[in-house]
């Protein structure tokens, strides 16, 4: 075989570019079985064809770096989340409305993510949020008025439940009154985007390596979780997806068994296994002390807990969840041991990661609804340092860029790095 020319790799680039904007332009023309509003393994979702990875094929091709630009192709074909993160309620029910018109024009199924909620990320890269609960529940309402009454999938508001106020330090809410104000919001957007016809709402729940089970379990019925469709995961997170599916699984267990379960248990997801300790495991001087969150074959004690504690519940009274699998396709990034004497922020523009399953309702694993890449791929998690006490990032030599901003070398690196390898959408 003949070794390809230049020109002939730039001819195979353009037909792959040609291909990509072809899929994304008559999307809505081969219509997928009708199922219903909520998430099925037939829901097709919406690719925008004129996303950030489409501009930066061109721009890569416009360089003459081909393979990037055949990359960025395939990667622009596939759907993506859009992140509503500000503006006024008119703005918002403006850009809502935009978004969903045109997903409704090719018969296709917009991912929207709300994200406005007061103290948003404890003022930390992603901090901002609406001015107070009443500005933010206008907000809500004209988010959900944008949408009226055409098919959406929202997952409500991430890391909003997992880091409440209480948690982002000992002195920041003493009284409990922002905490109690966070909750009471998240129930509100629940509950508002929830009363549109054909919206399927997820409220999110952090991810694997955060809270503990039982905690996490809580916090959900507390914000609502019973009016929603469900709960979302690993949202901007890089952590493996069957990691997901086994946490997500026991936090619907957990409430299935504290508001349904035998009369002693209501109330009590404390009581429930987690992944950093279960009843179940062998008493080694502290009894399930065994169980380590960092190690999953640890994990059949925190299972054996849930199938001996409870059965089998049925399937239909337990909550389902989506798992966001934009970046965890090489799994959680772990530093060389004592590199970082403080917190190296392992989630945070995590190196050397790719991008995960491709986003489907066809998943084939109980209680999970889709895979979604709810984090758009490329975009960054914020200036991270290391706890370095600089500026720069020691993991790339830079500063990186503001969270939300894109970053062209980090995305070519997911791309490159796809497990599965990344493929066109068909």
């Amino acid at each position: 075989m003949k070794p390809r020319t230049p020109r002939r790799r730039a001819t195979a680039a353009l037909a792959a570019l040609a291909a990509c904007a072809a899929l994304t332009a008559t999307q809505g023309q081969a219509q997928a079985a009708p199922s219903g509003d909520g998430i099925s393994p037939t829901t097709k979702f919406y690719v925008d064809p004129h996303s950030k990875a489409a501009e930066q094929a061109l721009t890569d091709l416009g360089k003459g770096d081909l393979a990037n630009a055949v990359n960025m192709a395939k990667l622009a074909s596939w759907p993506q989340a859009d992140w509503f993160t500000e503006g006024t309620p008119a703005e918002v029910r403006a850009e809502v409305n935009g978004l969903v018109r045109k997903a409704r024009a090719v018969d296709r199924t917009p991912v929207l993510i709300a994200y406005d909620v007061p103290g948003r990320d404890c003022t930390q890269y992603s901090s901002g949020g609406a001015a107070s609960s009443a500005a933010y529940r206008q907000w809500i309402d004209a988010f959900a008025a944008g949408i009226g009454d055409r098919k959406a999938v929202v997952v409500v508001e991430p890391d909003g439940l997992a880091l409440l106020p209480r948690d982002c330090g000992p002195n920041a809410d003493p009284t409990g009154e922002l905490t109690a104000a966070r909750v009471a919001d998240l129930a509100y957007a629940v509950r508002t985007l929830k009363a549109k016809p054909r919206t399927t709402v997820y409220l999110d729940a952090g991810n694997v390596l955060w809270r503990p089970v039982g905690d996490m379990a809580k916090r959900l019925l507390d914000a609502g979780v019973r009016e929603s469709d469900g709960f979302a995961l690993n949202v901007s997170n890089t952590h493996p997806t069957d990691h997901n599916a086994r946490y997500g699984t026991w936090i619907s267990k957990c409430m299935w068994w504290a508001t349904e379960g035998p009369e002693e248990t209501r109330g009590h997801t404390d009581w429930c296994a987690t992944q950093y300790y279960s009843p179940a495991a062998p008493n080694d001087g502290t009894p399930g002390s065994v169980v380590n969150s960092a190690d999953p074959t640890t994990w059949r004690w925190t299972d054996a807990w849930f199938d001996r504690t409870m059965g089998d519940p049925p399937a239909d009274a337990l909550h389902r969840f989506v798992i966001d699998t934009s970046r965890n396709g090489r799994g959680a990034w772990t530093p060389e041991p004592g590199k970082y004497t403080g917190d190296p922020e392992i989630w945070c523009n995590a190196p050397g990661r790719g991008l995960g399953p491709r986003p489907t309702g066809d998943t084939g694993v109980p209680l999970v609804d889709a895979y979604l890449w709810i984090k758009i791929p490329g975009e960054s998690d914020g200036s991270c340092t290391r706890n370095t006490g600089g500026t720069i990032d020691p993991e790339y030599g830079i500063v990186d860029p503001p969270a939300g901003t894109w970053w062209p070398d980090q995305v070519h690196g997911l791309a490159r790095n796809a497990a599965p390898r990344l493929t066109f959408n068909h």
